[in-house]
C-alpha cells in the first residue's frame, strides 16, 4: 500500500448539473488532508460522458471551488506535470493502456449482447447465484471470436478479475475482503471505443502518482476492481503502487435516505444564494463524518486543516441537519470583523434582493444598524428583510404581522407611545426610547414585550427583527412618529 508521504490526493468530479453538498464534503476532506500533510491536491475533471457533461457545469465547479476558498496544486487553471487534467483530452492514453491490458492477457473482448446478459443474470437470480458477468467470453478460441466477428457483433473490453479474494485496508473501515463470486469481470471500454470510469480513474491515479483515494462510500463496491487493475498496471510498468483507499460515509437526508442531487437541500447554490459564509458551510460539512473534538463544533478553516486526519473519519452515515448548519453559520457571522460583515452583506443590499429604490439606500443608516444586525442574522440574505424599513418610504405591508400585533386596544397604546416618544431625548441613544415605550405599556397594563409589538409593526412592518429601540434611533424621530401616525390612521379607518 501507499507510503504516507508525500501525500498526493485527487478530486475528480463530473461536470454534470450543480455541485451538491456531498460532492463538496468529499472535496473538502481531500483538500484538508492534502493541506494537513503538506501534500499535493490534484484537481481532475471526469468529463468522458459527452451526453451529460457540459461546459456550463465545468465553469460552475471552478467558480464554486474559488468561492469556497479551495486551491489545488495541479489541474485546470494551474497546469502541472501530468496535464491535461480533463479526461476528455486524455483518450489516447486510455486507448494505449487498454491495448496493453489486452496484449498482456489482463483483459479480453466480450461479444455478449445486452439481451444475452439480461437473460443470464435473470437465470442466476432465480437460481440464487450472484448475477454478475458469468465469464462466457473469458476463454474464447480464435474460431469463436472469428464467428462472432462474422455475425457483426459489437464487442467491449472486459477486465479479467483474479480467481482469488481481494483484500485491502480501508482507511475509514479497516480491512475488507471481497470474494471472486462477488466481483466478476467488468467492462473497461465500451463497444464504441469510449473508455469507462472503471478504467480512466485508476489509470489517471496511477500516472499521476496518487497515494490516497478518498471518495464516497457508494464507490466502495468498485474498489476491489480497482485494486486488481492496479496490480495489472504495476506488472505492466504503468503504476508504481496501489494507493490507500478511504471511503467516506454517506450524507443522509430526510427519511434516512442518502442525500441525492435531486434533494432541494443538496444544492451548493442554495447555500450560496441564501448567504452562507464559505467558512460556516465548510465548518458544518466537515462535521459530516468527522469531529474536531468532543466539545467543540465551531472552528476555522485553518484549525480544520491543522486537526484533520482521515483516520478520524467515522464510518457511520452522517445526517445533514439544516438547522445545525444555519446555527454554525450564524456563529461564523458573529465572528466576523464589522467591516467584513458590512462588505459580506453588500450583495443582499442591492438588486435583485433589495426591495427599495437604489437612491433610497442610506449608507450611514446601514452602518449604524449593522452591528445590531450582525448579532441577529442566521444567513446573510436575512439582512434584506431586517433593514428594509430604513430604506422604504413605508414599511412592508404584512397583514399577518399586523393582525398578530394589533390585538386588544392598540390605538390607546400607540397614542400614548407616540406622545412619550415625541417627548423623549433622541440624542441620548436607545435607552430613553425604551423607557418611553415601557412607560406607555405600564399606563395600559402591559409589560414591555406586549407594549413594543404594535410599535414594532407600525415602524418596521414585521413582528420580529432587529433590536427595536436601536432601530428607532437609526430611523430617526421624524420618520418613527410619521409611521406611528400612519398606523393610527389605518386603525381608525
Amino acid at each position: 500500500m501507499a507510503n504516507a508521504t508525500p501525500v498526493r490526493v485527487r478530486f475528480c468530479p463530473s461536470p454534470t448539473g450543480n455541485p451538491h453538498v456531498g460532492l463538496i464534503r468529499t472535496a473538502l476532506f481531500n483538500w484538508a488532508y492534502a493541506r494537513h500533510n503538506k501534500g499535493t491536491l490534484v484537481f481532475r475533471i471526469e468529463d468522458t460522458d459527452a451526453a451529460r457533461d457540459s461546459e456550463e457545469s465545468y465553469n460552475q465547479l471552478l467558480d464554486s471551488f474559488h468561492w469556497l476558498g479551495f486551491d489545488w496544486d495541479e489541474g485546470p487553471e494551474v497546469g502541472g506535470p501530468h496535464a491535461p487534467y480533463r479526461q476528455s483530452q486524455r483518450m489516447d492514453i486510455y486507448q494505449d493502456v487498454a491495448d496493453k491490458l489486452l496484449a498482456g492477457g489482463y483483459a479480453y473482448h466480450c461479444y455478449c449482447t445486452t439481451e444475452e446478459l439480461d437473460e443470464r443474470r435473470e437465470a442466476a437470480r432465480k437460481a440464487g447465484r450472484p448475477s454478475g458477468y458469468d465469464g462466457t467470453c473469458r476463454e474464447l478460441t480464435a474460431e469463436q471470436k472469428a464467428a462472432y466477428e462474422a455475425e457483426g457483433r459489437s464487442r467491449i473490453v472486459r477486465f479479467r478479475m483474479p480467481d482469488a479474494p481481494i483484500t485491502f485496508n480501508d482507511l475509514v473501515r479497516g480491512e475488507l475482503t471481497f470474494t471472486p463470486e462477488n466481483v466478476p469481470d467488468y467492462g473497461i471500454v465500451r463497444a464504441n471505443g469510449a473508455p469507462l470510469y472503471t478504467l480512466v480513474n485508476p489509470v489517471d491515479d496511477a500516472l499521476m502518482g496518487i497515494t490516497h483515494v478518498l471518495r464516497g462510500e457508494d464507490l466502495l463496491s468498485s474498489t476491489p476492481r480497482q485494486v486488481a487493475l492496479y496490480a495489472a498496471l504495476i506488472e505492466l510498468g504503468i503504476a508504481k503502487e496501489i494507493p490507500a483507499f478511504g471511503h467516506l460515509p454517506y450524507v443522509m437526508g430526510e427519511g434516512n435516505k442518502k442525500l441525492s442531487k435531486r434533494d432541494p437541500q443538496a444544492s451548493l447554490n442554495l447555500y450560496r444564494e441564501r448567504g452562507f459564509l464559505p467558512e460556516g458551510l465548510l465548518n458544518y460539512l466537515a462535521l459530516l463524518g468527522w469531529s474536531f473534538s468532543a466539545d467543540q463544533d465551531l472552528f476555522t478553516v485553518p484549525e480544520l486543516i491543522e486537526k484533520f486526519d482521515i483516520a478520524d473519519v467515522n464510518a457511520n452515515p452522517a445526517r445533514f441537519d439544516l438547522k445545525k448548519a444555519e446555527a454554525i453559520n450564524a456563529d461564523h457571522i458573529r465572528r466576523l470583523d464589522l467591516e467584513d460583515f458590512v462588505k459580506s452583506c453588500e450583495p443582499w443590499l442591492e438588486a435583485p434582493y433589495a426591495n427599495w429604490a437604489p437612491e433610497d439606500f442610506d449608507e450611514d443608516a446601514w452602518r449604524a444598524i449593522a452591528p445590531h444586525a450582525q448579532t441577529r442574522v442566521t444567513v446573510l440574505s436575512d439582512i434584506t428583510a431586517n433593514v428594509d424599513f430604513l430604506f422604504l418610504k413605508e414599511p412592508v405591508e404584512d397583514e399577518a404581522s399586523w393582525a398578530k400585533a394589533m390585538k386588544g386596544e392598540p390605538v390607546g397604546l400607540l397614542t400614548t407611545a407616540r406622545a412619550k416618544l415625541a417627548a423623549a431625548d433622541w440624542s441620548a441613544g436607545p435607552e430613553p426610547l425604551k423607557e418611553a415605550v415601557l412607560a406607555a405599556g405600564e399606563e395600559h397594563g402591559l409589560k414591555l414585550g406586549k407594549a413594543q409589538a404594535p410599535v414594532r409593526v407600525a415602524v418596521t412592518g414585521r413582528t420580529v427583527g432587529l433590536p427595536l429601540f436601536e432601530s428607532l434611533e437609526v430611523l430617526g424621530k421624524e420618520r418613527t412618529l410619521q409611521r406611528i401616525d400612519a398606523a393610527l390612521a389605518k386603525l381608525a379607518g
